[in-house]
């Protein structure tokens, strides 16, 4: 079998046009590229990386960030309170909300151009009153990579990621499951990817898995077609005829869709290829489900893996218990257990954290990301209680990845199961209380269902 450090220098050797050249490093990036397991640091050394990446960002923002800042200012602190670890505490959070709270048409610009931090590219906007999607296209073109992710309101969170931000991002996407998984994962595999074509959206978590046509031989994706602003809008919002005609559509494609996966199994079993099937969990459920009616199995075990992310509600009112849905894959196709792993991760930061093949429960990168868990009143609180996730983000060159998110979890102080070091959360993450559903896994089940 080959040894973890190959295995890694293969990956790395695949994924060369992500890392920058070593002289141009900075403790970000020495966080990330710099260490070949981000879920196996010894946890001073992780502390240590994570230490002077966050302190590196923070006086980064505060510099070169007008609005944050000001932030800083109203909060009485700036980069020199940041003394030691248990200083990062006093760092200013944002809400995830903030990245809500944007005007339309042409201030849109003005708004992505006022919460980036350094110097914005030029930006050449053509139409005079233009779309969400006019813009992000302005804002690409220039070189920027801005993503966003949605709530079934419709309404939108925008992140302006440079392609220093986005490269980390999609670099730490591939290692965190390739690591999770070693040693399954090899160039010869091929995936089906459960998510848009990464090439025709700018939807994050479509956008983020276009590393996985550099990391595997083959991907096929499960919706080929270009995803805008619009068409999440309109199918997250449910609202009038052209919403109502896209998701009658959307049916239609979903089933279609469900039986190409079916035929594309058939194809890899007598091939006897890998496959690994990447991304939302709803459609890997429906073709679990397809292929249980049809009284079809397989056998994958030792060449398949499963990586799903962004949300187990499988109907409007049902949410799949993981376990389950891991026991089902295991049965219909013989995928085992250990390999078959979910993904927590969101549009607001580069931090992924994924399930241990060993208990299921979600690593923390603690290299460059710093968790905590807050109260209703946005206060700490200790381990293995309940709060909102909240993260300082060491890799976010592009504006402050210092967020508070909307997600409901309870932190370990180390895994119960397995010997990596570091926090981790419990397998299952929830809304908080009166936040609105949200995620890649929501986004595309509606797209592929009708009531």
């Amino acid at each position: 079998m080959i040894s973890f450090g190959e295995y890694i220098k293969k990956l790395d050797e695949r994924l060369q046009r992500y890392i920058p050249p070593k002289e141009d490093w900075n403790p970000p990036e020495q966080a990330v590229y710099g260490v070949k397991d981000l879920y196996n640091v010894p946890l001073e050394k992780a502390k240590k990386l994570q230490f002077k990446a966050v302190k590196f960002q923070f006086k980064r923002h505060y510099e070169k960030n007008r609005f944050y800042r000001k932030l800083c200012e109203i909060r009485n602190v700036d980069p020199d309170d940041i003394k030691s670890y248990d200083d990062l505490k006093k760092i200013p959070l944002l809400q995830d909300k903030f990245f809500k709270d944007y005007p339309g048409g042409k201030e849109f610009a003005v708004w992505l151009s006022n919460i980036f931090t350094g110097d914005i590219p030029t930006v050449r906007i053509r139409r005079h009153h233009p779309t969400y999607d006019d813009v992000i296209r302005a804002f690409n073109s220039a070189g920027l990579a801005i993503s966003y992710s949605s709530g079934t309101s419709g309404k939108h969170t925008f992140i302006p990621r440079d392609k220093r931000t986005f490269n980390i991002a999609e670099y730490a996407f591939a290692k965190a499951i390739v690591t999770m998984v070693y040693p399954l994962w090899e160039y010869n595999i091929s995936a089906y990817l459960l998510m848009p074509n990464p090439f025709k959206t700018n939807l994050f978590a479509g956008k983020v898995c276009s590393v996985l046509y550099d990391a595997v031989k083959e991907v096929t994706p499960a919706i080929d077609r270009e995803i805008t602003t619009e068409t999440i809008r309109l199918v997250m919002s449910r609202r009038g005829i052209r919403s109502s005609f896209i998701r009658f559509a959307s049916a239609i494609a979903g089933r279609r869709l469900i039986r190409n996966i079916a035929r594309w199994l058939e194809e890899k079993e007598k091939k006897k290829e890998k496959i690994a099937f990447v991304g939302a969990p709803y459609i890997a459920y429906e073709v679990i489900e397809y292929l249980k009616r049809e009284g079809k199995t397989f056998d994958f075990s030792g060449r398949g893996g499963v990586i799903t992310g962004g949300g187990w509600k499988i109907h409007e009112n049902k949410r799949l218990p993981i376990r389950d849905f891991i026991r089902e894959v295991n049965e219909v196709l013989g995928i085992n257990e250990e390999h078959c792993l979910d993904v927590y991760a969101m549009v607001e930061g580069n931090g992924i954290m994924v399930h241990c093949p060993e208990g299921h429960h979600l690593h923390i990168p603690i290299t460059y990301l710093h968790p905590m868990v807050v109260d209703k009143d946005l206060n700490p609180v200790e381990y293995e209680e309940y709060g909102r996730f909240a993260f300082l983000d060491g890799t976010t060159y592009s504006y402050p990845g210092f967020i508070i998110s909307g997600d409901r979890v309870r932190m370990l102080e180390r895994c119960p199961v397995c010997d990596r070091p570091g926090p981790v959360l419990e397998p299952e993450i929830k809304r908080a209380k009166g936040e609105e559903i949200r995620g890649c896994a929501e986004e595309m089940r509606k797209m592929l269902t009708i009531d």
